[in-house]
C-alpha cells in the first residue's frame, strides 16, 4: 500500500485503541471500523455480523444501506459467503460473485449481490483462539481479490475489533462475553429504529439519517445507543449540522 495509506492505517489503530479505554462505546467502535475498512482497504462497503447467545448471526454495523441489506439478505436466506465464513472459521474470498462457482454455491445471494452492485466479497472471521464471534465483510463493486498487503491490514483490523469486543472485563467471565454481544445486538435494533424516525422526520435517506445521528452523538458527547433511544422517545430533537 502507498505510504499515505500506511500512515492512515497506523492512525486508525491509534484511534481504535483510544476507543477501548474509558467510556467505551461499542456501537461507535464497530461503525468506525466499517468506515475505516472502506477508507483504507479498497472496499466499496463493509458489514459486521456478530453471533448472539444462541450462536445465530445478527447484523450490528454496516457502512452503507446496501451493505446492510446484503448482510440481512444472507441471514434471512441462510445463504452467503459471510455465513460460510462464520461457520467454518476461515476467510471466504469471492473474487467474482457472478462466476459459475459462486452462482452454484450461493444462487440467491449471488443474484441479489449483483443486483445491488457488488461484484466481489471478502469475508473474514472474528475469532479469538477457537472462539468465532462473528465476521467482518468487505464488499467491492469490481471483481478481483484483495492485494496481499491489503488483506493483511484487513486481518489486523479484524483482530483489533475482536479484542475490542472481548475486552478484558468480558474475558474474565464467559457469561460476560454473551452479555457484551447481546448489548451490541440490542443496540443495533434501537439505532435502526432511530434511523427510521430521523429519515421520516428530516426527509432524508437512512444513510443520511445515520450520519446526522452520529454527528450529533459526537458533538454532544452522548453514547450513540442512548441518543437513539432519546430520538425514538422524542425527548431529543436532532437536526442536521450546518
Amino acid at each position: 500500500m502507498a505510504a499515505v495509506v500506511d500512515e492512515r492505517l497506523a492512525q486508525t489503530f491509534v484511534e481504535l485503541a483510544d476507543t477501548l479505554v474509558g467510556g467505551f462505546d461499542l456501537m461507535e467502535f464497530l461503525h468506525m471500523l466499517t468506515e475505516r475498512c472502506v477508507e483504507l482497504l479498497d472496499a466499496s462497503a463493509a458489514g459486521l455480523l456478530l453471533a448472539d447467545g444462541r450462536g445465530a448471526l445478527r447484523l450490528v454495523a454496516a457502512s452503507t444501506e446496501q451493505a446492510r441489506l446484503a448482510e440481512l439478505f444472507q441471514i434471512q436466506n441462510d445463504e452467503g459467503p459471510c455465513l460460510d465464513c462464520f461457520r467454518s472459521g476461515a476467510a471466504v474470498i469471492v473474487s467474482d460473485i457472478s462466476s459459475p462457482d459462486a452462482a452454484a454455491r450461493w444462487p440467491s445471494f449471488s443474484a441479489q449481490a449483483r443486483e445491488m452492485g457488488f461484484a466481489a466479497v471478502h469475508a473474514i472471521p472474528m475469532r479469538l483462539r477457537d472462539q468465532v464471534i462473528g465476521t467482518l465483510n468487505l464488499f467491492s463493486s469490481t471483481a478481483g481479490g484483495l492485494d496481499p498487503a491489503v488483506a493483511r491490514a484487513a486481518r489486523a483490523l479484524v483482530d483489533v475489533a475482536t479484542i475490542g469486543i472481548l475486552q478484558e472485563r468480558a474475558t474474565r467471565e464467559q457469561g460476560m462475553v454473551a452479555g457484551q454481544l447481546q448489548v451490541a445486538l440490542n443496540s443495533r435494533v434501537i439505532i435502526e429504529q432511530a434511523k427510521g424516525v430521523l429519515s421520516e422526520r428530516l426527509k432524508v435517506t437512512p444513510d443520511q439519517a445515520f450520519l446526522v445521528l452520529r454527528q450529533y452523538s459526537r458533538n454532544n458527547n452522548r453514547p450513540l445507543t442512548q441518543l437513539a433511544s432519546d430520538v425514538i422517545s422524542g425527548s431529543v430533537i436532532v437536526s442536521p449540522v450546518g
